[in-house]
Order: structure tokens, then sequence, then C-alpha cells
């Protein structure tokens, strides 16, 4: 107990605030960031694809540039990859998602909405950030191509030696 009293005056001392008891606890949780219809909105990029998207409770729908996800997505497991947040948090079914995403090819706009559906998973329940946060979905891709550099084939390739 005289540790902490001496402790309390070395920094009254110092002109630094005494800690507040249970500060800690005092810190409100986040609250949810919906529009007027009670959507939650948040942007996804992977290489040149920026996928915009918006989350509302529903039966589970997935609509992409107002097509099914089953024909916008063909490839099963660009649908997958799409899916994924919404798997983590185990609310596939509980979510309609409506997104429109332009550039890039299906792969990189499949990994804009997955980065889009995770954020704005994260403003319609912030509670479930620390579930995205440890599957890596929050994290936004920067992997892009490499430009091509002048004297090469392409972006690292060399054009053929030739001795003679």
């Amino acid at each position: 107990m005289a540790e902490q009293t001496t402790l309390a005056n070395l920094g009254a001392a110092m002109g630094m605030a005494p800690a507040a008891a249970g500060s800690a606890a005092a810190v409100e949780p986040a609250k949810p960031k919906l529009d007027a219809q009670g959507r939650a909105y948040a942007t996804g990029r992977r290489k040149n694809a920026i996928a915009r998207v918006w989350l509302k409770r529903g039966k589970g729908k997935i609509t992409v540039n107002g097509k099914a996800i089953e024909a916008y997505f063909a490839r099963p497991v660009l649908r997958m990859l799409v899916q994924q947040p919404m798997n983590a948090v185990s609310r596939l079914s509980e979510m309609d998602i409506d997104c429109t995403v332009v550039g890039g090819g299906l792969s990189g706009q499949a990994g804009a909405v997955r980065h889009g559906i995770a954020r704005a998973l994260c403003n319609f329940e912030p509670g479930l950030r620390g579930t995205l946060k440890a599957g890596a979905f929050l994290t936004r891709d920067s992997r892009a191509v490499e430009r091509k550099k002048y004297g090469r084939a392409k972006a690292r390739r060399r054009f053929q030696f030739s001795k003679r």
C-alpha cells in the first residue's frame, strides 16, 4: 500500500493525472454503423477490383452486380472465397448481401467482395471484429501485378541471349 501511494505521489509530482479506477472497463463498446434502411456499408479492394458491399438482415441471399452469386461467380472456388467471412462468424443464412464490383478479373473481384463483406460485418456487428481479424479477412491483400520494365520482355524476364 505504501508503494502505491508513493507511486501516486510521484506521478502527481511529474504532472500526470491519476488513473481512474477501472478505466479499462469504462470503454464503451463500438456501435453499429447502419444507414436509414438498416444496412451496413463497406468497400473492399483486391488487385484492381473495387467492391461496394451493403449488408442487411435477411435469408442469406447474395447478389453481385444484380445477379445471383452462382451466376456471377460460376467457379465454386470463387463462391467459397466470397462466403468465407460469413462462414467464419456463422451468419451465412442470416444476412442478405448486395454488392457492386468493378475492375480487375473474376479472382480479384471475388477477393474484393470478400474484403468488403468482412468490413461490412464489422460495421453491422462490431463484436465480430476479433473473429474476422483472427481469420485475416480484414487485411487488404496488397499483392498486384508487377509493372513491365524497359529492356525486359516482361516484369523480370530478360530477352533471350544470343552469342552470335
